[in-house]
């Protein structure tokens, strides 16, 4: 079966499957991508998670688009991404042709309450995860603390926050390293 075939179906069915958006998908491509397919490492998995954030554009799209490109250059990444936006395309598609036929429907209204603390569980398992593979410890757990504590309750934009660590990560690189 042709790689570019594979990982169309495999972030395609990443994107059907997951609801809640890109960061929803991590644990499925977490899965695919670094346990059953075996394309990524679980360390350049929290590497690409963090790059894909950093940039502009959609998380789940940025991160297809690299591992697809790791895979089989531009058309890998060509056909990843797309397998990545066609699900969410058709569905958004679909929505908008019939949703106002249901959108005061009880059960639909039901439905969709009860699926926001499912996504939210699913965010939330694989960045424990991925805090064990970044080595989160109790050493260092005071980054990613203050780094909340930055962003939601004292309101600073996440682009000074992700500078601020690239900059202090940098100097840290340069203080730490041997002669």
């Amino acid at each position: 079966m042709s790689i570019y075939w594979d990982g169309f179906k495999t972030f395609f069915k990443i994107g059907c499957f997951t609801l809640g958006g890109g960061y929803a998908m991590i644990p499925l491509m977490e899965q695919e991508v670094v346990v059953r397919k075996q394309w990524l490492s679980r360390e350049d998995f929290l590497d690409l998670m963090a790059v894909s954030q950093s940039l502009p554009g959609v998380f789940a799209v940025n991160m297809s688009v690299y591992i697809g490109h790791r895979l089989r250059g531009l058309r890998g990444s060509v056909a990843l991404a797309l397998g990545t936006i066609l699900p969410s395309f058709i569905m958004i598609l679909l929505i908008a042709m019939f949703f106002a036929n249901f959108a005061e429907n009880r059960v639909v209204e039901a439905i969709f309450k009860g699926i926001r603390p499912a996504v939210v569980a699913l965010i939330a398992a694989p960045c424990l995860r991925l805090a064990r593979t970044a080595h989160i410890t109790l050493t260092n757990l005071w980054l990613p603390v203050t780094t909340v504590i930055a962003i939601c309750l004292l309101g600073i934009s996440p682009v000074y926050v992700v500078a601020l660590v690239a900059i202090g990560s940098f100097l840290y690189g340069k203080l730490t390293q041997e002669p």
